[in-house]
This record gives structure tokens, C-alpha cells and sequence, in this order.
């Protein structure tokens, strides 16, 4: 058997997310549906983690093992728009896109003006009304450490063993009508991005004061925040591996 890996970047909103689903677009399943009509081989194609439906990708990690009389094919020619293979390469047997990660860098897009530019729509979280960016960027900090995120997670439908994450860096970028919010940590939970993005955002809004984050943290409960930011705004932007072995980081 031959192992190799994938680096992909989508478009996430003609997709209902990475994870195969019968019957519905998924990222995965479009993925899995090339490799079969180029290669007549079926084989599971094994993303770094799941993105949401509508969210985006510039950097997905996937693995596919075949068997070895079998040469991974160019996958673009028979993928829809919007999904494209940037990278695909031979690495040891073993390698495995979500264990083998160390963690994930992903980039929150938000629109800041009365109106958003058509190629954007579907892209950015459009946000009209004025936003405080300071206030926002004051926010970003409380949230950077070894802390138990329990407050900003859905509770998803199997069992997690904690709740803690290692929130390495959380950065906003100003640019005119852009805002970006890019967070990098060890691991996410389930809509973890987007539920952070609504709380600094409600900062912003004036409607929320940044001070208050560590007490919500505290609180580990999902009702003490504020609600979810819109997948539309949401890329993952890069998977990490470590630097030695079989698995470098090629998004460095």
C-alpha cells in the first residue's frame, strides 16, 4: 500500500461541509468521487478534521492510501468548481491527517461597510453598521492560553475527552472595510472559531465588554456567551505537523 498527502483548498458554499453525507455535496465525498472516476478505486480520502457547511479551506490536510501498483491520479480535472488538489505527495506508511496533526491555524473573514461587493457574498460575514476595532482587538487576548473552552463549543454528537485547548495566538488584522481574526491552538472544538468571532464581534457592537471574557471562560457553560458568527467568514487557513519524520509542515 502507498500513502499519500493532500493538500486541498475549497470553496465551502456550494458544499454542506468536508464530511461525506449520501446524497448531499461534501467536499470528501467530491474528493473520493474523482479518485473513483479516474482511477476506478475506491478509497476513503481522510481530512485533518471536518470544516462546517459553507465554511472554506485554503490549506486542507487529507490522506489517502492505495494500493501500491496504484499512482495517486490529478484529481482537478474531475473535481466541480471550487475545490482544487494544490499539492499531493508520497509520505511514509502511517501517515494520518488528523492524528498526525498538531494543530490548525484558521482565519475569520469579516465586511465591514453599508455594502458588501458581490464576489464577496458568501465569503465574509458582512456586518453593515460600525464596528469598534479596538474594542475587538482588546478581546483577542483573553483568549490566548491553556484554557477550558467548554463555554464557546456546541456540544457535539459524540463523547470529547476534555475541553481544554491550547490557544497559541489571536491576532486581528484592520484593513479598511476587512477584518481578520486568525487564531491558531493545538486542536478546536466543535464551532469554537465561529462562537469566539461572536463574542469579539459583540465587543465591537459596543454590546459586550472584553473584560468580561475570563468570567465566561469560567463559566463552561455554552448559554453564558453569545451566539455564532455565520460559517460564510470562516477558513481554515493551515494544518501543522511536526518537522521531523514523515510529517513536515508544508504550511509553514
Amino acid at each position: 500500500m502507498a500513502t499519500y498527502r493532500l493538500t486541498v483548498s475549497y470553496d465551502g458554499s456550494q458544499f454542506k461541509g468536508w464530511q461525506r453525507h449520501p446524497g448531499q455535496p461534501t467536499v470528501q465525498g467530491a474528493l473520493e468521487a474523482a479518485l473513483l472516476e479516474i482511477s476506478d478505486v475506491r478509497a476513503p480520502i481522510e481530512g485533518s478534521g471536518r470544516t462546517d457547511a459553507g465554511a472554506h479551506a485554503d490549506a486542507q490536510v487529507a490522506s489517502v492510501t492505495l494500493p501500491e501498483d496504484v499512482i495517486l491520479p490529478d484529481l482537478n480535472p474531475a473535481l466541480p468548481e471550487g475545490v482544487r488538489v494544490l499539492d499531493a505527495s508520497p509520505v511514509a506508511d502511517g501517515f494520518h491527517a488528523r492524528m498526525d496533526s498538531t494543530g490548525k491555524t484558521y482565519r475569520y473573514e469579516i465586511w465591514n461597510a453599508p455594502e458588501c461587493p458581490k464576489e464577496k457574498v458568501g465569503r465574509v460575514w458582512h456586518i453593515p453598521g460600525p464596528l469598534d476595532v479596538e474594542a475587538m482587538r482588546a478581546a483577542c487576548p483573553h483568549f490566548v492560553g491553556e484554557l477550558d473552552f467548554a463555554t464557546f463549543a456546541k456540544k457535539p454528537n459524540f463523547e470529547r475527552a476534555t475541553t481544554v485547548r491550547n490557544m497559541t495566538s489571536v491576532e486581528l488584522v484592520h484593513e479598511a472595510e476587512a477584518i481578520a481574526i486568525t487564531m491558531r491552538a493545538d486542536s478546536f472544538l466543535y464551532k469554537m472559531v465561529r462562537n469566539v468571532v461572536r463574542t469579539i464581534v459583540k465587543a465591537g457592537e459596543g454590546r459586550f465588554e472584553p473584560e468580561t471574557i475570563p468570567a465566561l471562560l469560567a463559566a463552561r457553560d455554552r448559554k453564558a456567551a453569545p451566539g455564532t458568527a455565520p460559517a460564510s467568514g470562516l477558513y481554515l487557513e493551515a494544518v501543522h505537523y511536526t518537522e521531523s519524520g514523515s510529517t513536515p509542515d508544508l504550511n509553514r
